[in-house]
């Protein structure tokens, strides 16, 4: 149980730290490479800081562990939405309307209804790969949109002319990076598989809480950061980026590995982070942004809801 729990943690700590290495490094290629920085957070800052939900979610889909595949998302979504956004509502105040959240908001909520609406309306009781390819094309349009409408606007200014560090050293952590990320999420999938057997945790309940939190640390960590330095309506887009690239892009993915069976309690669970995502949108719809109430009533409902599925 010691050696599990050992490895579940030094899978974690690899996984968040190589994803950091890895976006650092990949981002030194873009700009050298004199990319727009719009492209960059659009594609691998996006891209990388999921990068560790993408190898467990992924991972447990080939061992067709498919309730922590989903699991793993779920609960990764709704950590970033109840607890990420609600803290950095707490620390300062969002101010901002409707109608100026990104399209990434919108795309999110989409995304939540559109896994909720394949759970239970599966015939299979699957997530098939049909759906799965569904998702990834879904997501490919988006990226696809969201990259031309920035070269679109790019302007001078979003290139990068600063001192970056050696091309050989970026491509060298690259490399680095992503290797610590693919070893972080076996360990981390082992040891969380192992950890679940022995104390009789369900994989649905890892996914949901262990393995959801612990890949969400470099969102929280971003997030936060953005939030002290006072530009906290950067949490709602970051989140929203993520949670869509999170459903579309590695559930895609991973359903296209392998038809995800699906536990019916996550069918709950899905409900709940559409119910979520909804309640955010009324928040920021009626208030014009949310208040540290809102962000209070946000991690209340993240804590209860995270020890209704510890104790059920």
């Amino acid at each position: 149980m010691l050696i599990d729990a050992l490895l579940l943690i030094i899978g974690l700590l690899l996984l968040v730290k190589g994803a950091d290495i890895f976006v650092t490094a990949s981002v030194g290629i873009a700009r050298k490479l004199e990319i727009p920085t719009t492209i960059i957070a659009l594609t691998i800052v996006a891209m990388g800081t999921s990068a560790p939900e993408a190898v467990v979610s992924i991972s447990a889909s080939i061992r067709h562990s498919n309730a922590l595949a989903i699991g793993s998302i779920v609960g990764t979504n709704f950590f970033n939405l109840m607890l990420i956004v609600g803290l950095c509502a707490i620390i300062k105040p969002i101010s901002v309307h409707v109608k100026e959240i990104a399209l990434d908001f919108w795309v999110s909520i989409f995304a939540a209804a559109a896994l909720l609406a394949v759970m239970v309306l599966s015939p299979t009781g699957h997530i098939s790969r049909f759906a799965s390819l569904l998702f990834l094309l879904g997501f490919l349009l988006f990226m696809g949109y969201s990259i031309w409408h920035a070269l679109k606007h790019r302007t001078e200014e979003q290139l990068h002319h600063g001192k970056e560090r050696p091309m050989w050293l970026n491509i060298l952590l690259v490399v680095v990076g992503f290797a610590a990320v693919l070893g972080g999420g076996e360990l981390a999938v082992t040891g969380a598989l192992d950890v679940a057997y022995t104390i009789g945790m369900t994989e649905r309940v890892v996914g949901l809480t262990i393995l959801a939190m612990g890949t969400s640390l470099p969102e929280l960590v971003i997030s936060i950061s953005a939030c002290r330095r006072g530009e906290n309506d950067f949490a709602i887009v970051n989140v929203a980026g993520t949670n869509l690239f999170n459903i579309l892009g590695i559930l895609g993915v991973s359903g296209l590995v392998s038809p995800l069976s699906i536990d019916p309690a996550l069918i709950q669970d899905a409900a709940v982070l559409f119910v979520s995502s909804l309640l955010t949108l009324a928040f920021v719809y009626f208030s014009k942004g949310l208040s540290r109430i809102q962000g209070a009533v946000m991690v209340a409902i993240f804590v209860v809801y995270t020890a209704y599925i510890l104790i059920v």
